[in-house]
């Protein structure tokens, strides 16, 4: 089973292994080749992502058997009002292909790395409060982002935060189930590679 995820930007490239690992104890009979497809910035939109969504599922020696789209909702532009909004626009601009699969982090990435927020506090050498509320109700308007940069500022550890170096830091070690529980869009994208492998869903 090889599945490609289109992604934005080197945070979530940052996400790769750490995927891999979690899904490792879930698959370990059925692992499936998970490709990265990275964008700088946002994926494509309209029928450009028609377009390398059908490639990928039919070009080359290996074409993909799935590919998964995972976008921000929060891109800088007004394109999405929420997540299911986000996944329906791209299941329209793709049109009816049954191996596509649409998710998006509400309302961007940094809603998964909340959940970690002692983790947080300890590499960037401070201790606010976290957001209050679940990580993905996290204020749009405000992006998610911003609250784990200004614990950066403010902190000890005299690094800005640097979102593909600091992600791999937070991430590194920990159990994905434990952002999944707080982040219903987050166990929609694990579930659904979990379910193309075969395995048990969280």
């Amino acid at each position: 089973m090889k599945i490609t995820i289109l992604v934005e930007g080197r945070t979530e490239i940052a996400f790769k292994p750490h995927l891999r690992a979690f899904l490792e104890t879930k698959l370990t009979d059925h692992m499936p080749r998970l490709d990265f497809y990275p964008y700088d910035g946002r994926i494509p939109t309209q029928e450009k992502l028609q377009r390398i969504v059908t490639k990928l599922l039919s070009a080359g020696r290996a074409p993909s058997d799935a590919v998964i789209a995972l976008t921000d909702v929060y891109t800088g532009t007004n394109d999405f009002m929420h997540a299911a909004d986000a996944k329906a626009k791209m299941r329209e601009w793709v049109g009816n292909i049954n191996r596509f699969y649409p998710h998006a982090a509400q309302y961007d990435f940094e809603a998964w790395l909340l959940p970690y927020w002692e983790d947080i506090q300890r590499i960037a050498g401070h201790n606010p409060n976290a957001p209050p509320g679940l990580p993905e109700r996290v204020n749009h308007h405000h992006p998610l982002s911003y609250h784990i940069r200004e614990i950066f500022r403010v902190g000890r550890c005299r690094d800005d935060y640097s979102k593909p170096r600091d992600a791999n830091r937070i991430l590194r070690g920990q159990d994905l189930s434990i952002a999944a529980r707080q982040c219903p869009e987050l166990r929609a994208f694990l579930n659904t590679i979990i379910t193309l492998s075969g395995g048990i869903l969280l």
